[in-house]
């Protein structure tokens, strides 16, 4: 479970502190799917961050499965934003000189280094099963210049889903793509979160997206107000 607190976040500006999220509150259960829309600069993208425990809230708090992860010493909240936490961004940051295979196995290789060979093995067979359910499967020697956007995506989809994680963080996850690929990279993302029933929650402009999820919040005025259904 996912349990957000009165989040705010600010940053500091020249005119002093400039707040982007004021008491943001709400919780999704494990196998839950929310869509989160607002105009560009309501502070989606920092609400992200901050639930992706890349950036701390300046008050409140969030926990996933119980566990606050600004809680934990530096090392600690590394390793569980690699265990627990996927991401999935607008532009697929993948490296170029790997292959869709070792660009999917990245997020195993800054896991503890005593797991040993038969986790390496497993990791190997889990990014496998994933390249194929993402229909990559004739291209996981390929790099990413020899790919199409929505290939790409798809990668990037299979590379935050390795480590099983139990919250998948999607920013503009089909912002770069055509119609198409979009609509194959949005049913793709919902096809899978569901099969590990993780949390889902994707930052998005596209109202053709949000429609898809059972849950819509709209981030208006620092503000989260959870939207209504059609």
């Amino acid at each position: 479970m996912l349990q957000v607190e009165r989040v705010s976040k600010e940053y500091p500006s020249p005119q002093g502190p400039l707040r982007v999220l004021d008491e943001v509150s709400f919780s999704l259960a494990s196998g839950e799917a929310a869509a989160i829309m607002g105009p560009s600069g309501s502070g989606k993208s920092s609400l992200l961050y901050v639930l992706g425990a890349l950036e701390p809230p300046s008050a409140g708090r969030i926990a996933l499965d119980g566990r606050d992860p600004f809680s934990l010493p530096p090392s600690a909240l590394a390793a569980f934003r690699n265990e627990a936490i996927g991401f999935v961004f607008q532009d697929h940051c993948l490296l170029p000189q790997c292959t869709v295979l070792e660009n999917v196995l990245i997020p195993t290789l800054v896991a503890p280094t005593n797991r040993g060979d038969q986790a390496g093995r497993i990791d190997v067979r889990r990014a496998r099963e994933l390249i194929e359910q993402v229909g990559l499967g004739p291209r996981v020697g390929h790099r990413p210049a020899e790919l199409s956007g929505g290939e790409r995506q798809r990668v990037a989809i299979a590379r935050a889903l390795i480590r099983e994680p139990r919250m998948l963080l999607c920013d503009e996850p089909t912002g770069n793509l055509d119609r198409s690929s979009a609509e194959m990279v949005s049913s793709l993302l919902l096809d899978l979160y569901s099969r590990q029933n993780a949390i889902l929650i994707v930052v998005t402009h596209s109202m053709q997206l949000a429609a898809r999820f059972p849950i819509r919040f709209d981030l208006l005025d620092r503000r989260l107000v959870k939207a209504a259904q059609a």
